[in-house]
């Protein structure tokens, strides 16, 4: 129930946002998220032994959402940036460890795991317009209901059982097939130039990717040894926990949207 309650609160924010306010909204949305995402990542790499340059690893993930959402072209000069900003600061530590190098990179990778695709999802807003980034999560959504459901009634084989024991074969080929068809159909009305065909390929492959993105995290904290990214969202865990499939799948879905 809590669960449930969770839902249909925060769902009609985000829609909200999205539909309903102009693109810059979702833009401050994304952000926050991503300020949110990375300070769950810090957690899960402290619980692994990697601390993070958590100021760093902020700032640098929220200029990478911003820029790829508002000026993409910004975005070589940024990763730059935060190279130098990442060089500096582990030699003005003066800490000499082993870490010294895993504690920057890890940060880096932190600052592109959440701040890109949640850029990506608010410059499709931007570019493509509500409908578009609606299709997505549309997309995911059924593809993630029918995993469950399938896994449930048919499900037999485990998908990865060393990293999510829950998730099944035939769950997953369940969340391909809706994701196909969700996006071949909405599509058909929400981004009318492209190929029934196309949007069909384009959903499967976006659901395949949602279930890496999953799968990806999940293994973050199984490794982390916790159940959730944090107890932030009652019912659902973490930011992290709600974001995990988008975070593959969005950048994907931009590239689609960006190459097509």
């Amino acid at each position: 129930m809590v669960r449930v309650l969770s839902a249909l609160v925060l769902l009609p924010i985000v829609v909200g946002v999205i539909v309903g306010l102009p693109p810059i909204a979702t833009v401050v949305l994304a952000s926050l998220l991503v300020a949110l995402a990375f300070r769950e990542y810090g957690r899960l790499a402290r619980q692994l032994d990697l601390p993070v340059i958590e100021p760093l690893g902020t700032a640098l993930a929220l200029a990478l959402s911003v820029a790829l959402a508002l000026a993409p072209g910004a975005l070589a000069s940024i990763v730059l940036v935060g190279l130098i900003l990442g060089g500096a600061q582990s030699v003005a530590s003066r800490r000499i460890d082993r870490e010294a190098v895993s504690r920057l990179g890890v940060t880096l990778f932190g600052a592109l795991y959440v701040g890109l695709p949640l850029g990506a999802l608010a410059a499709v807003r931007g570019r493509w317009g509500a409908e578009a980034l609606l299709l997505l999560l549309l997309t995911l959504v059924a593809s993630d209901t029918s995993q469950y459901y399938v896994g449930r009634a048919i499900g037999r084989r485990r998908l990865a059982p060393r990293i999510s024991p829950g998730k099944t074969v035939e769950g997953a080929i369940g969340g391909l097939a809706a994701g196909a068809v969700t996006m071949a159909v909405a599509g058909n009305w929400w981004l009318p130039g492209v190929a029934p065909g196309v949007l069909a390929l384009g959903g499967a492959v976006i659901a395949a990717l949602g279930i890496v993105g999953d799968l990806f995290e999940s293994r973050l904290k199984r490794s982390a040894g916790v159940k959730d990214a944090s107890s932030m969202i009652p019912g659902h865990g973490g930011v992290l926990d709600r974001l995990d499939g988008f975070l593959l799948a969005g950048p994907m879905y931009y590239l689609v949207l960006e190459w097509q």
